[in-house]
């Protein structure tokens, strides 16, 4: 009785071990990034003689192997994971994910060892995946309407999870929620997000408003401000002062303008004279000099011959 009470307690106790080792592998998980290496960690330490092992993701097999007295004689593995060659020496089976994306998100592996018709879970590791969202842009648009509603909108793209995004009136007033409506949507040919948020508000357009994208896997938030324009005594009278500046610095070069065009014309008046008196001077004197070409031929005609008889 004492041998068989002892035997059922050593069982119990095993069961209770191995409950408690198991539910310890599910809750432990590995933070990835998007398009990184990601490592699963998992240490065995045990005496092996001959026996296989298996790395599943959920219940599909990704990498196989068989060994025989510490030698490993076959092998089979997805190009997308590797592992150490001398694992069952380290007690290193850690397993390694070559390239990562969103796909990979609450996943998880398991590595089984096979040995005398006995299957063992030895490691269980869950997988969460996150990417970094770009900075938001935030754009503000005016309403048509003076003293309508403003319209503020609020984009961010290529991350993971869902973002969560808040808004926020001069850093401290939370807008109304029906004021608000976030978009989130998949890029194509691809699990990240893009999320578009717009904030529709009867406010002053001296009001500063912030919107801020947060990514809780990675613990990053992001903020976005658009800065109201405010306007004070000092501001107007500069303002006037440059306007009235402004404007007489454009009659003066007015002025300067219409100065040098009355000039120009001028000189042209003048060039053009010159040309056309210089053109009555040349004819003249053409005129001149046919006329004496004329009176000398009809000189010379006039002469009477001079005859032998």
């Amino acid at each position: 009785m004492r041998r068989l009470a002892l035997l059922v307690a050593l069982r119990v106790s095993g069961l209770l071990l191995c409950s408690s080792t198991l539910c310890a592998c599910l809750e432990k998980c590995e933070q990835g990034v998007v398009g990184q290496r990601l490592q699963l960690p998992c240490f065995y330490q045990r005496a092996f003689g001959n026996f296989s092992m298996e790395w599943k993701r959920d219940s599909e097999v990704v990498l196989r192997s068989v060994w025989q007295v510490d030698k490993r004689v076959d092998l089979w593995r997805k190009p997308s994971v590797t592992m150490a060659a001398d694992a069952p020496r380290t007690g290193n089976f850690s397993l390694e994910l070559l390239h990562t994306d969103p796909t990979e998100h609450n996943t998880t592996y398991g590595l089984f060892i096979h040995t005398h018709n006995i299957t063992v879970l030895v490691c269980s590791v869950c997988v969460r995946m996150a990417a970094s969202f770009s900075g938001p842009q935030l754009m503000r648009r005016a309403s048509v309407v003076p003293g309508g509603e403003v319209v503020f909108s609020c984009r961010s793209s290529g991350g993971f999870p869902e973002p969560s995004v808040s808004w926020l009136i001069d850093d401290s007033l939370k807008p109304p929620e029906d004021s608000v409506e976030t978009i989130v949507m998949t890029l194509p040919d691809s699990h990240l997000y893009n999320v578009t948020s717009h904030l529709t508000l009867n406010i002053s357009m001296q009001s500063n408003v912030s919107c801020t994208i947060g990514n809780e896997a990675l613990n990053e938030t992001m903020t976005a401000t658009s800065y109201g324009v405010k306007i004070s005594p000092v501001v107007s009278r500069a303002s006037e002062a440059m306007w009235i500046f402004s404007t007489a610095l454009c009659v003066v070069v007015g002025v300067m303008v219409a100065v040098g065009v009355a000039y120009q014309i001028h000189l042209d008046r003048v060039s053009k004279r010159k040309k056309l008196e210089y053109q009555e001077s040349h004819l003249h004197r053409g005129r001149r000099w046919r006329h004496l070409y004329m009176d000398e031929t009809d000189e010379l005609k006039s002469e009477p011959k001079e005859t032998d008889v």
